[in-house]
């Protein structure tokens, strides 16, 4: 009988070769640096759209002050937090569901493969996605702020994106989780996206009361960008937002193994 080790490393290859086959690998890294590339683009050339659009008075002239390279990635930051974690929501949420729906997780399932490997490794081959794909569409998106607006420096950019990509990967392990408590992979995507909006609400009403919230990793993210180092509390923030992803990891666990039995 295989190791736990080498049955976690044979369903992690099956996940991420399932994720070259439904091309996975392509379009959603392209979502990311078309997002990336659009942010500084769109900046610096928005005083001529917006005279191309017309409608203003004649002689009316556009004064808009050039943005700063550390607001236009973080305006890119903040569209990875609407499409692009749209997208990877929408490409997670059959992954559990979805097999169990075609029959490909019974041919995984009936040996013996521990619930945890089965949907550890199906986050982490997602988890691995997205962060691929946000450091992809961040560097797009330094290279053209770089060219365009002004210079910033590429550390603080990688370490942005790193505490980025610790939100994103939460995300994703809700998706997880959704997808093996439903049935259907559009309720898991609407619950996924529902959950993380809400957190991101809560956390920007009560500020003062949800200082421990994941979802104030963006806004450190944000905030590394504009200064070099991130807001009080990051290390808290990481902390949860790791054991909230291994809780929702651990639930989806039981539960498909609960699911399964029944």
């Amino acid at each position: 009988m295989k190791s736990v080790a080498q049955q976690w490393l044979l369903l992690y290859g099956k996940e991420m070769l399932e994720l070259w086959r439904t091309y996975k690998w392509i379009w959603v890294p392209c979502v990311f640096v078309l997002l990336g590339i659009m942010q500084p683009v769109s900046s610096y050339y928005m005083p001529q759209i917006l005279e191309i659009a017309g409608g203003l008075p004649e002689g009316a002239v556009i004064s808009i002050p050039p943005p700063t390279g550390a607001f236009v990635l973080a305006e890119t930051l903040g569209n990875f937090g609407m499409i692009g974690l749209l997208v990877l929501v929408l490409a997670a949420m059959g992954t559990v569901s979805g097999e169990r729906a075609g029959g490909a997780a019974t041919l995984v399932l009936v040996r013996p493969v521990r619930y945890a490997s089965y949907i550890t490794a199906k986050w982490a081959a997602f988890a691995f996605l997205a962060a691929a794909s946000l450091i992809l569409g961040i560097a797009a998106s330094w290279y053209y702020t770089e060219l365009l607006i002004e210079s910033v420096p590429f550390g603080a950019v990688l370490r942005s994106a790193m505490i980025y990509a610790v939100w994103l990967a939460l995300v994703i392990a809700a998706a997880v989780f959704y997808s093996a408590v439903l049935k259907a992979p559009s309720a898991a995507a609407f619950l996924t996206l529902v959950s993380a909006a809400a957190l991101s609400v809560l956390t920007s009403a009560l500020p003062a009361a949800m200082k421990w919230s994941p979802a104030r990793l963006p806004a450190h993210a944000a905030a590394v960008l504009a200064g070099g180092r991130a807001a009080e509390g990051l290390g808290l923030n990481l902390v949860l937002s790791a054991a909230l992803a291994a809780a929702l990891l651990a639930g989806a666990a039981i539960l498909l193994r609960r699911k399964w039995g029944s």
